[in-house]
């Protein structure tokens, strides 16, 4: 490995919810991409089993692991580091990661490194457009966060402006998608069900934008109930639901406050530039909302494709490549699975300030330090 920073060979780990991710990265190259999904089986429950996805996580783990390693053209002994989210996410899935992690990273004689789910989110944006500007402007979206977060170092500097106070954009798609009887997941579904119907339709209400209303938080519950009782009216009355007018009304009500709240935070802060990530910025409406509104305000907006705006590997190894890149401490064997990891801190370095694999290997074999997988 040489000096520069584009060049950290990292292989990064993602089991926060429903589907297990391996990415390898080269500085802010994406070299593989491997995910294996659990989402069919919680379609049936509505939503996501936490027991299920970790089971599924540990079944999965080592076939996607080598599936990376072989799609990236890399040997394992090749690695600069193992990058893996420790947090925040569902504690069971979380585990599973961090311990195939600390496993492979301590087999290898490789530093480890635990990072942050949301500021993940933000870094990989790097595989598709580059360096982020500094500071970045992440409006962050998906089933379980809708976070505006200013970031002025991705690996040390994440500030929270706003976040979502009751039901998160995503798990308001999901919600209203079962009230349509659309299936699960919902993001997808009424995405495709709005493109056929008037966003105008419907007056649903816009929550959290009034002028004494927390200007960057966000409040998608009433919205929901909303469009839960305008469905039941509907079919108390005898009449049929028209379901591609009601999505596209939904639909424009959630990215009108998304878009808008975004926008100002923007101007507020006097940032240029917008990052939209999360599983929901793959929503057609989003992206061209923002676009229109960036486009109108000057603001330059980065939106990664939307097969890296859901969760996978590719997003924690592009922040651990980062985090090596620019000299971070790695993380310590006790590195823990925190599900409730607060954004502010982008990775968990070891509690001393030094390097993870200089102490004592408390509860970890003392294994020999050379490649496991050498012959």
């Amino acid at each position: 490995m040489t000096d520069s920073r584009d060049e950290p060979l990292v292989l990064g780990i993602e089991t926060s919810c429903d589907e297990t991710g391996v990415g390898i990265v080269r500085g802010t190259t994406l070299l593989a991409d491997a995910i294996a999904s659990s989402v069919d089986t919680h379609a049936r429950f509505g939503g996501v089993v936490p027991e299920i996805a970790s089971r599924a996580h540990l079944e999965a783990m080592v076939p996607t692991i080598e599936r990376a390693l072989k799609e990236a053209g890399v040997a394992a002994s090749d690695l600069d580091g193992i990058a893996v989210t420790a947090g925040p996410g569902l504690a069971g899935a979380l585990l599973v990661g961090v311990s195939a992690a600390k496993a492979y990273a301590y087999a290898l004689g490789k530093p480890l490194y635990g990072v942050n789910h949301l500021a993940s989110h933000i870094c990989v944006d790097q595989l598709e457009h580059g360096p982020l500007p500094e500071p970045t402007m992440a409006l962050l979206v998906s089933g379980g966060h809708s976070s505006l977060l200013l970031a002025p170092d991705i690996t040390s500097d994440v500030r929270p402006l706003g976040s979502t106070i009751d039901d998160a954009a995503g798990e308001a798609f999901d919600k209203v998608a079962r009230v349509l009887n659309l299936g699960f997941p919902g993001g997808p579904v009424i995405d495709k069900y709005a493109k056929q119907g008037d966003p105008g339709a419907i007056a649903f209400p816009r929550g959290l934008t009034g002028p004494r209303d927390a200007p960057y938080d966000f409040s998608f519950s009433g919205l929901k109930t909303s469009v839960a009782r305008w469905i039941e009216a509907k079919r108390n009355a005898g009449e049929d639901v028209p379901v591609a007018d009601v999505s596209a009304s939904f639909q424009e009500a959630v990215t009108d406050v998304l878009t808008r709240k975004a926008i100002r935070a923007c101007t507020d802060e006097g940032v240029d530039h917008l990052m939209i990530g999360g599983g929901v910025a793959a929503n057609s409406r989003l992206r061209a909302m923002a676009e229109e509104r960036c486009a109108a305000a000057g603001i330059t907006l980065r939106v990664p494709r939307p097969k890296l705006c859901t969760d996978n590997g590719a997003m924690v190894a592009a922040l651990g490549a980062e985090m090596v890149a620019r000299g971070r401490a790695a993380s310590s064997w006790d590195l823990p699975a925190d599900s409730s990891l607060p954004v502010t801190e982008p990775h968990v370095p070891a509690a001393d300030g030094h390097e993870g694999h200089s102490h004592t290997h408390d509860h970890v074999h003392e294994l020999s330090r050379k490649n496991l997988y050498s012959s």
